[in-house]
């Protein structure tokens, strides 16, 4: 199913099915202020493993996380430096991504994570809207392994087809640039992934981060 977020009846139906087919453990196509989005269930151990197979991705490379909210890193993630959380407040939403420790209570299986969590707030109304009533979602970029991550709604179902249950269409991607990923895991942070988000920006928080070589 493929519903129009521009038009509201449309927007409310497709949150409505896409919460659904959430809970059923399909997969979801949804746009975020980056690049579209494949999103599933992060605490359905299935629902994971049939967005790495639509990916066509190993357990090697798990997926982020979604979240609805800032507040929402203290329940996945431990050990959060106050930096962080400074950081995360002004600018969340938007494309940072921040690969912490995760929660030990975490019963999820997002693939091969060595006890780690990358998660975003998306600067994205509709992926707000959905992820305020399912929590915290598995995402990844909407593409297979290979291919250019989908800016267009038609990109992603020509390469996912009927492996997704509900394509929510944004229009094209606002900017096509991916988030920057900031690993703050060990005692000197680095960026492991450049984005839209800068060094110089990143410095504002904590001046000790390092770009990957």
């Amino acid at each position: 199913m493929r519903f129009d977020c521009a038009v509201e009846s449309e927007l409310e139906a497709g949150l409505d099915a896409a919460e659904e087919a959430i809970a059923r453990g399909e997969l979801v196509v949804l746009p975020t202020d980056t690049v579209y989005g494949l999103a599933a269930d992060a605490f359905s151990h299935e629902a994971v493993q049939r967005l790495l197979d639509a990916k066509a991705r190993t357990r090697q490379m798990p997926p982020p996380v979604l979240v609805g909210a800032p507040t929402t890193l203290e329940a996945l993630a431990s050990d959060i430096p106050s930096w962080l959380r400074t950081m995360t407040t002004s600018l969340w939403p938007g494309p940072l991504t921040v690969i912490c420790r995760q929660q030990p209570s975490l019963t999820w299986d997002l693939g091969d994570t060595h006890q780690t969590v990358a998660v975003r707030m998306p600067d994205d109304k509709t992926a707000l809207a959905l992820l305020k009533v399912t929590g915290p979602l598995a995402v990844s970029s909407a593409n297979i392994t290979g291919e250019p991550a989908a800016e267009t709604i038609d990109d992603a179902e020509r390469m996912f087809g009927d492996d997704v249950a509900v394509y929510l269409d944004g229009g094209p991607s606002r900017s096509g640039v991916p988030s920057t990923i900031l690993d703050t895991t060990s005692s000197v942070p680095r960026v492991l992934r450049q984005g839209s988000i800068d060094l110089e920006t990143l410095h504002a928080f904590n001046n000790t981060i390092e770009a990957a070589d």
